[in-house]
């Protein structure tokens, strides 16, 4: 287990991490799709934490998630006594917690729908997390075009065409960027190393998803890693 902590460099933002009691556990930021959202979050946000960062696919892995959280999976979310242990938990936390912060949209119905899009990317899309998983440092042009995932990449166009329509072209999801463009986020990062060919109002969002300042650092600390995982650094023919 190795532990990290958020700009070290920087005092005040320690103590302040320190004062709240927030710890985020997370994986491999190269392979850890859901371990990206809050943390991208969080980091746009400019919420303090302290960062617990585990390597997947070793042989006490189990054992050391285990000691965060009964449910075996990360991320997961210290808060003091409190312990929140999924994604979309962590985030409605997190909003609640720092109502200053605006992470969701302020108006109610881009609210709902910023809601809602997380909800169907929380619970859906089985066929690009399948065929398509989350490998920053690879590039497998033309890989995973599965009927389900295809199908699924034609979804999140979709959502993204109707947000973009909504807010502007040449803005995140709701106009500034919000918890629902750090959800999508990790699907950036797979269009990107399958070189998804969009339409170019999408490709040009997921230019600016890719070099937002959470997701740069994300992006960063992801090509910095050492540790691989065979399985999912090959894609079979």
């Amino acid at each position: 287990m190795q532990t990290t902590e958020l700009d070290p460099t920087l005092s005040q933002t320690l103590g302040n991490a320190e004062k709240n009691g927030l710890k985020l556990v997370i994986a491999n930021k190269n392979y850890s799709s859901w371990s990206m959202r809050p943390w991208v979050a969080m980091t746009a946000f400019n919420i303090p934490f302290q960062e617990i960062s585990l390597l997947l696919d070793r042989s006490d892995t189990t054992m050391q998630i285990a000691h965060y959280s009964a449910a075996g999976r990360v991320p997961v979310l210290l808060a003091g006594e409190t312990t929140i242990w999924d994604s979309l938990a962590i985030c409605e936390y997190l909003a609640e917690q720092f109502p200053e912060k605006k992470m969701w949209p302020e108006d109610v119905a881009a609210r709902a729908l910023a809601r809602s899009i997380c909800a169907e990317m929380h619970s859906g899309f089985t066929g690009v997390r399948s065929a398509m998983w989350m490998n920053i440092r690879a590039k497998f042009p033309g890989k995973g075009r599965t009927l389900e995932a295809q199908a699924d990449i034609g979804r999140i166009s979709e959502i993204w065409e109707d947000c973009l329509a909504l807010s502007g072209p040449s803005n995140f999801l709701f106009g500034e960027f919000s918890i629902a463009d750090a959800y999508f986020a990790p699907v950036v990062m797979r269009f990107r190393t399958y070189e998804v060919v969009l339409a170019p109002a999408l490709d040009a969002y997921v230019e600016r998803v890719a070099a937002h300042p959470a997701v740069a650092q994300w992006i960063a600390g992801a090509l910095a890693e050492t540790n691989h995982i065979e399985k999912y650094d090959t894609y079979p023919d």
